[in-house]
């Protein structure tokens, strides 16, 4: 098939990937015929798994954020996937111009479409690297410019650890980012968990299966763990809806995002 311009030469397109089809279900146009099958397929087998991938997103603006009034400068994303409206960088520096962002993704599609998004701004930019290289990740952020780790920083791991499988440690690849950052920095979680969840939730999760990054759902307090030697910021480690909900904003049914959603800060 004829490949768009926005896609990478030599890419699988046989196969679905988790962020596109993630990019399909929050309604964007950088995704393949086979990753908008199984996008359908999600949503009509439990249209709860698609509102839970919205409800990641909506959570990340909202953390981020919360994280610029704190005075956070620095935002270390990994996992960031194919750019949506809303990025981590526009909302960073719309409370604060001066923000950096390092996007790091593993996907070509994401980081191909990340940089073009990116050209010119200089307090952002795009790193091809997985989670389970960490210091790698440190490395190439700190040669960007963009991130000093001598100064507070936000790493964000927003639905991402859940495709580490426990062979790959997560929990020491979690470790290896959170514990040489310094204090005033923090640490956000979002992961997805067969906590509390019905059968066709389950069931609808293990269609990731199918694609080269499948999940590995965890429960509460597997991923609380993660934090440890960070304090959680109120409301602490819950259903994504139930963190820091907007002002007048209802939560209904929060255990049927089946996901959690935490930010930790080092003392």
């Amino acid at each position: 098939m004829d490949l768009p311009t926005w896609a990478p030469e030599g890419i699988d397109v046989t196969r679905p990937s988790a962020a596109r089809v993630y990019d399909y279900i929050l309604g964007g146009a950088h995704n393949f015929a086979v990753d908008r099958a199984l996008g359908d397929e999600l949503i009509r087998t439990s249209p709860d798994v698609a509102e839970t991938m919205r409800s990641n997103r909506v959570f990340l603006r909202r953390a981020v954020r919360f994280l610029a009034e704190q005075g956070v400068r620095q935002f270390l994303d990994i996992g960031s996937g194919v750019p949506t409206v809303g990025n981590v960088h526009e909302i960073a520096q719309q409370v604060a111009p001066e923000s950096t962002v390092v996007y790091v993704d593993v996907d070509p599609v994401a980081v191909a479409h990340s940089e073009a998004i990116l050209a010119g701004n200089e307090r952002a930019g795009v790193i091809c690297a997985d989670l389970r290289e960490p210091e790698r990740i440190r490395a190439e952020a700190t040669q960007l410019g963009l991130i000093d780790f001598s100064r507070p920083v936000a790493v964000l791991l927003a639905g991402v650890v859940h495709f580490v499988p426990d062979a790959d440690n997560p929990a020491d690849l979690v470790a290896s980012l959170r514990d040489p950052l310094v204090p005033g920095s923090y640490l956000l979680i979002s992961h997805t968990t067969f906590d509390g969840q019905p059968p066709e939730v389950i069931e609808a999760q293990q269609l990731a299966a199918r694609t080269a990054t499948p999940l590995f759902p965890r429960p509460h307090k597997e991923i609380l763990a993660y934090f440890d030697g960070l304090t959680l910021v109120d409301p602490g480690l819950v259903f994504i809806p139930l963190w820091r909900p907007d002002p007048g904003e209802r939560v209904e049914h929060p255990e049927r995002i089946s996901a959690y959603a935490g930010v930790g800060v080092k003392a």
